[in-house]
């Protein structure tokens, strides 16, 4: 039996059960299970900060890492360091290869407009690849109510796409709870929230949304594209993408 075999094995008695566990114990079961190869993966948004603290709480050599696409708004680098500070973890930042620099040299300038998928291949989706490679299972805050391509997510499952287990131990709640859980143990998030954020990511594709918009309206606005990758299955991988280089926060 194949390791990734044997991973499906593990995973297969828990998924239903794991329908009716509370966040907690999906993490814990993960923390369990999997030990130190088992990461949270966030971009900082209100949901990751709740897996964030309720990992704390669990673990407290808990792993978390991020797509540093050194795009990001100084908001949230402001909050990578408070993060660091309150909960004593250290950040694992994932980057590209290419620079900023180097990839307006190869791909040309403001490639964020011209073709946001491979930028977000570039910067996310394909350090992503190589992260989890590293890994046996990965955290993710995703909501099933955030978008269709998450609608059908379990709390427990298998990642076709890069090959390991997934948890998604929020999955089935709502903006209100996520929010309830921030205010009632004093949760640090994002300052950007507070001016018409609900959703941030890097700072050329992301704008604030107008009263009566849906959350992920300011993300990739004027395009269609809702989702930078990470979270489909059937998102191309560009063969442009080089190996990633990871350093220390």
């Amino acid at each position: 039996m194949t390791n990734v075999e044997a991973m499906k094995v593990q995973i297969d008695p828990v998924k239903l059960a794991a329908e009716t566990w509370g966040p907690e114990r999906i993490l814990t079961w993960a923390f369990e299970n999997f030990g130190g190869e088992v990461a949270i993966s966030s971009a900082f948004g209100v949901e990751g900060m709740v897996l964030i603290d309720m990992a704390s709480r669990l673990r407290k050599d808990f792993r978390l890492f991020t797509m540093d696409t050194e795009f990001l708004f100084p908001e949230t680098y402001d909050l990578m360091e408070t993060i660091e500070r309150k909960y004593g973890v250290m950040i694992e930042r994932v980057y590209s290869v290419l620079s900023p620099e180097e990839q307006a040299r190869t791909h040309g300038s403001e490639l964020w407009r011209r073709d946001p998928d491979m930028c977000c291949n570039l910067r996310k989706v394909e350090p992503l690849r190589r992260k989890l490679a590293t890994l046996r299972g990965w955290i993710t805050g995703i909501r099933r109510d955030q978008t269709s391509s998450r609608a059908s997510a379990g709390k427990i499952e298998w990642d076709e796409k890069f090959g390991l287990v997934k948890l998604n131990p929020i999955v089935d709640w709502t903006e209100k709870q996520v929010w309830r859980y921030i205010h009632d143990h004093d949760v640090p998030y994002n300052v950007l929230h507070d001016r018409g954020y609900p959703s941030i990511g890097c700072t050329h594709c992301t704008r604030a949304v107008l009263p009566g918009e849906g959350a992920r309206t300011g993300r990739w606005p004027g395009l269609s594209k809702t989702e930078c990758g990470l979270h489909i299955l059937d998102n191309p991988v560009r063969p442009e993408a080089l190996p990633v280089q990871v350093a220390d926060a």
